[in-house]
């Protein structure tokens, strides 16, 4: 079958073995796939948690339909159209685990290209915003880098479950403005020093209640002044940096919960439980497409380098796909 392989000469189309399930495993014919931005950094070589590297079937997020079951795996026929996560997506097929997918709502009219943008996202954030942020009816959140995929649907899920206000953060002042589209009540500039005081301003200089970050590095200690005492911070992304200065002071002072979350080192049981929940809480909401995701633009599986140029350029709003 044809993939998208990290090799040698960097990342480029070959031909690879047909994979087979086993245990509870689900083989998928892939139709469409959302690129993220580890994605991006694997097609350079780097490596995310143990995957990665030459060799490596690039990818993460997929849509399609079931075309063989292994003999443990349970809730799936063959011919169900899906969605899910895991490794080895940009592939004709992939393999994944019976409790990383979600059934695509048939009731939605909902496309493999529109499927295939929300599994990342909303496993991601539902853990994020309502299971670790703790985010109650009526509470104040922060989304730093909300213009990304996954921060679209941090807006959308808070609002969602009741959040007061509703503050995003892009750096883009395109992106900004668009933030109002998927929830925000107010958007905020985060290389703006002055973006802690209309943070503040907007909460009657308390500060929210959750950030849920995915830049980190330079806003740290930002993050800090802008969080009310005893409120929560959930560390999702690293985008501006995995180090920088922090003052514990301050964070003592505010008495922070800092969180931090990533998939890499949970365990397959952690996975599906994650799954579970989105599916129990917020399921609902994507089914009568409450919760979905812009797409900026469509390639085809042979340009999918020219996909990747467009992540790199980091002028898009939404998800890129790729189809197949």
């Amino acid at each position: 079958m044809k993939a998208y392989v990290y090799g040698a000469n960097g990342a480029e189309i070959t031909d690879v073995a047909k994979p087979s399930p086993k245990a509870a495993q689900v083989l998928v014919r892939v139709r469409a796939c959302g690129l993220n931005r580890a994605d991006l950094g694997m097609t350079k070589g780097h490596v995310h948690g143990s995957a990665g590297g030459a060799g490596t079937v690039l990818g993460m997020e997929w849509a399609g339909e079931v075309a063989e079951v292994g003999p443990e795996a349970k809730g799936v026929a063959v011919g169900d159209r899906v969605m899910g996560s895991g490794g080895a997506a940009f592939a004709e097929y992939t393999l994944a685990d019976h409790g990383r997918l979600f059934h695509v709502p048939s009731n939605a009219n909902m496309s493999f290209e529109d499927a295939a943008t929300l599994p990342v996202a909303l496993a991601t954030m539902h853990n994020a915003v309502v299971t670790n942020g703790a985010l109650q009816p009526g509470q104040t959140v922060l989304i730093q880098g909300a213009s990304s995929g996954v921060g679209l649907m941090a807006l959308q899920i808070a609002k969602l479950k009741g959040a007061k206000t509703v503050i995003g953060s892009s750096t883009d002042a395109t992106r900004r403005g668009r933030l109002k589209d998927f929830g925000a009540d107010l958007a905020v500039d985060s290389s703006d020093p002055g973006w802690v005081d209309q943070v503040l301003k907007a909460t009657g200089g308390e500060g929210v209640d959750l950030i849920v970050d995915q830049i980190s590095g330079p806003v740290a200690n930002q993050n800090l002044k802008a969080t009310k005492v005893k409120g929560r911070i959930v560390n999702v992304g690293r985008l501006g940096g995995t180090h920088g200065d922090f003052n514990f002071d301050l964070h003592a002072a505010r008495r922070i919960n800092y969180i931090g979350v990533t998939f890499r080192t949970r365990s397959i049981e952690e996975i599906r439980e994650i799954f579970a929940e989105v599916r129990k809480d917020i399921w609902g909401a994507v089914e009568s497409r409450k919760l979905q995701l812009p797409i900026d633009k469509v390639f085809s599986f042979d340009d999918i380098g020219k996909a990747f140029d467009h992540m790199e350029a980091n002028r898009h709003l939404g998800k890129i796909v790729v189809t197949l």
